[in-house]
């Protein structure tokens, strides 16, 4: 069976722990001067807050048609990328102070072990009382570029892979900063977030094994729905 199909194989790797470094809940803001709002902007808490289906209590995005919803409820970001993007900015010849602190790119979760090569669509984890599962990539867009007020950052973050993604919601529960986040069930292949974001996103698409790659994920249903759609877009076209 060639590569990419769906099937269980020895794709067993070491269960994550670790633990909810920072907890951050928001709202839509003004964010440019036509108007445009943004919830990217979201604040820390120092509370237990309850997660349901459609995120946490409080949270809300600005625009429904491309965030939120059961498949992005939880935005996640890995703590270990903002060293490298200190560094990447460095490397260009300044700083950016969003960077000193999480929630720079608009995550509710950072946490250090949720990087894209570990964790696989459909990894299910337990968030303090909450249970998640992996849902898909996050695809970055202008409002990236424009809340750093760096022009092409967001094809930076496609290239680097440092995406970060989205948990759905399995069971509902209380989350608090410091609460533990355990794996406990993996995904039986291996559709990381890395390699799904990469086919998908970052132009993995042309490669000559993608046709097979594409068909693999239109039958994944733990992949977010939009996610799949994509997939039968791209393979559409080829």
């Amino acid at each position: 069976m060639p590569m990419g199909m769906l099937h269980l194989v020895g794709y067993v790797v070491a269960m994550i722990l670790t633990q909810v470094d920072t907890l951050l809940i928001g709202g839509p803001k003004p964010f440019r001067a036509d108007g445009t709002m943004s919830a990217m902007a979201r604040a820390p808490v120092d509370r237990p807050v309850m997660l349901g289906k459609m995120g946490f209590e409080g949270d809300q995005v600005a625009d429904p048609a491309v965030h939120g919803g059961v498949d992005k409820a939880v935005h996640f970001y890995p703590a270990e990328h903002y060293p490298r993007w200190i560094a990447h900015f460095a490397a260009e010849g300044f700083t950016n102070p969003k960077l000193d602190y999480a929630g720079a790119f608009g995550e509710n979760i950072s946490a250090s072990g949720l990087t894209e090569d570990k964790l696989r669509i459909g990894d299910r984890l337990r968030i303090g009382k909450a249970l998640v599962e992996v849902a898909q990539g996050r695809q970055p867009c202008w409002k990236l570029d424009h809340h750093f007020g760096v022009h092409g950052l967001s094809g930076v973050v496609i290239s680097s892979g440092r995406c970060g993604g989205y948990f759905r919601v399995v069971e509902e529960g209380e989350v608090a900063p410091g609460d533990r986040i355990e794996q406990v069930e993996q995904a039986g292949h291996d559709w990381t977030i890395a390699r799904t974001f990469k086919l998908l996103i970052g132009g993995g698409h042309k490669a000559a094994d993608a046709p097979a790659e594409l068909q693999a994920l239109t039958q994944l249903e733990t992949l977010a729905e939009s996610w799949r759609l994509r997939a039968v877009k791209l393979a559409a076209q080829l």
